[in-house]
């Protein structure tokens, strides 16, 4: 129930039978008139929902005379007495469907141009450039509208949690030092400090873990966070995240929290929604790898990925005897039924993996009657090619796919593929919600391009403490205490316990190539705080926007984002980004230097 304002004494969305000949005042758009030739009718929406009002020139020729003048999206205050409908009339899709307002007195608050796209439907499909330029009308549709009324609840049933265990919500410092943190940042130039740059955050890592030595003990923040980098259907360059730290724990405390929580928000806000397993199956990277060939699976669905390396190296089919030669691999993925798909429908897969860089699918059908079908029986014997059927648990109608190509392209591809073949099979619960965690990520990967060790996630994250010695040794085959939640094949989280030890944090820095006076500009901050009782601590992060845009099966997370940028980073709606004035840049002590266009840009 909303609460009564000088323009309304009732929202749109609120009046039932039970307020039958109560008078009232509304306001709200324009959202369908019709006329019927005396009586004309008008949808009233705002955000609470839809009240139709009826406008009767022998009950008020006043009202239906502004009503034969109003057209959709003005904006008008109506005052009536609410009626029960005609039975027959009634609409059952809407909570205010069995009543109607019989207007009395009417007034156009404000008129409207005609729209550059239909608000009052979200079944016509509207390009998402003039939807992004006109935000503000685009926000009025129902789809959107739902879509941040979903965001708020999900927020604020993550703050009523954490705040009933003990957290405080804790504002951190939006400009900030710019420090190595995995993607490039967005610098602040100092108006006061010639020469010199903010940063905003990539995220609050340092300053939790800040919080953690200044004994804060449990913290948590709705963070705006900011990267400069390629943009994705599922990623901006400002973003929120909730960010979360704790003190004193262990990786299975912030875990359990961290699951308890995601069951509570979708029970408590999408309660249409199955959560597929509980506890959430736990993966290592390795097994994620293996099976799924990514470190985010989507596991509404088997379709498990299999490799056959061993057996490929039987036989001389070249193009599996080439992929191994080259240190690479064979691995293949199960398609139920797919023995009957056509030669085109067969391309079209093999095209899409050569989209995403193989040279092709290696094919093996199986019959109805048993018989294999595939060039591999040109070059093995039966019985290496049904070790192969074996390995895949193979079986009459089904079709088996292999990509034989480098670890990299092989798991990329048929990670793709794989999900393409759940959406052509039909084996994706859209109400299903498929969660787990990823563990046992090694600490570092090497960056050949740099010639050094790198964090697998962020230089802060602790490892096993058995496997310490091994940084002088073996830093590739060091634990993380990494975990890393999954939805539906999104990574919606990520978080470690961390280093709380100088000399350790230290130790890293080094491994990644930082000399003495590189960490203690960057760091030297964070190592010195260590050296004042830093105790043992650990968080994790959770993407907000992705975890709404899967609450609200959205593909991409503008969808649930007020003001988003478009995929190439630009507002539409307010132009940015802009030029700005040379009184502005000279403040800054900022001159602009324009890249040279080659000429096909210049064309």
């Amino acid at each position: 129930m909303a609460f009564e304002v000088h323009y309304r004494t009732a929202t749109c969305g609120e009046l039932t039978v039970e307020d039958v000949d109560r008078e009232v005042v509304l306001s709200g758009w324009v959202n369908r008139r019709r006329d019927h030739g005396g009586l004309i009718f008008l949808d009233l929406r705002d955000r609470y929902g839809l009240t139709q009002v009826i406008c009767d020139p022998e009950r008020s020729g006043g009202a239906h005379k502004i009503a034969s003048d109003v057209r959709s999206e003005y904006v008008v205050q109506v005052k009536g007495v609410v009626s029960r409908r005609l039975p027959g009339t009634e609409n059952h899709q809407l909570e205010t469907g069995e009543i109607e307002i019989v207007a009395q007195e009417m007034e156009i608050l404000n008129a409207s141009r005609t729209t550059p796209f239909p608000i009052n439907s979200d079944a016509i499909q509207v390009d998402e450039s003039l939807r992004l330029k006109y935000r503000y009308l685009d926000l009025r549709r129902s789809r959107l509208r739902d879509n941040i009324v979903l965001r708020h609840r999900i927020v604020k049933a993550m703050r009523d949690y954490l705040d009933e265990r003990g957290f405080l919500e804790i504002e951190t410092p939006i400009l900030m030092k710019s420090t190595p943190e995995g993607a490039r940042d967005y610098l602040v130039p100092s108006r006061l400090y010639d020469g010199e740059f903010y940063a905003l955050p990539q995220s609050p890592q340092q300053l939790k873990q800040l919080l953690m030595v200044g004994g804060m003990d449990r913290y948590f923040q709705i963070a705006r966070c900011f990267r400069d980098e390629d943009q994705r259907a599922d990623r901006q360059p400002e973003f929120t995240q909730l960010d979360l730290e704790m003190s004193f724990v262990s990786e299975e405390d912030v875990m359990s929290l961290m699951e308890d929580m995601l069951i509570f928000l979708i029970e408590k806000t999408v309660p249409q929604k199955h959560i597929k397993a509980r506890p959430f199956p736990r993966l290592s990277f390795k097994e994620a790898m293996d099976r799924y060939g990514t470190d985010h699976p989507d596991l509404r669905f088997d379709l498990p990925l299999i490799e056959i390396s061993d057996l490929a190296s039987a036989g001389t089919f070249g193009v599996f005897k080439s992929a191994l030669a080259a240190q690479g691999m064979v691995k293949g993925i199960k398609v139920p039924g797919g023995a009957s798909y056509t030669r085109k429908e067969v391309d079209e897969l093999t095209e899409f993996a050569r989209t995403l860089g193989a040279k092709g699918l290696v094919q093996l059908a199986i019959q109805s009657d048993g018989t294999l079908k595939s060039p591999l029986t040109k070059f093995m014997t039966a019985e290496e090619v049904q070790a192969i059927v074996n390995r895949l648990e193979g079986q009459p109608g089904d079709l088996l796919l292999f990509v034989a190509d480098s670890v990299k392209v092989c798991n990329e591809v048929l990670f793709r593929l794989r999900v393409k073949l759940a959406e052509r099979l039909k084996l994706i619960d859209p109400q299903e919600m498929a969660l787990c965690w990823v563990v046992d990520f090694p600490l570092f990967h090497y960056d050949e391009d740099l010639q050094r060790y790198d964090a697998e996630h962020n230089p802060f994250s602790g490892m096993d403490e058995t496997h310490i010695e091994r940084l002088n040794s073996d830093p590739l085959n060091i634990r993380a205490k990494q975990y890393d939640i999954i939805c539906n094949g999104y990574e919606v989280g990520g978080g470690s316990v961390r280093i709380n030890v100088a000399e350790l944090q230290r130790k890293i820095f080094s491994l990644m190539k930082m000399n003495d006076e590189q960490i203690h500009e960057q760091f030297g901050h964070m190592l010195e705080a260590f050296e004042y009782g830093a105790p043992p601590h650990g968080g994790i992060a959770l993407g907000v926007d992705r975890l709404v845009m899967l609450f609200a099966d959205e593909e991409n997370i503008r969808e649930v984002i007020a003001f988003p940028k478009t995929q190439s980073a630009q507002d539409l709606l307010m132009g940015a980004p802009s030029p700005v004035d040379e009184k502005q840049l000279t403040e800054l002590h900022l001159q602009v230097r324009r890249q040279p266009q080659n000429q096909e840009t210049r064309s």
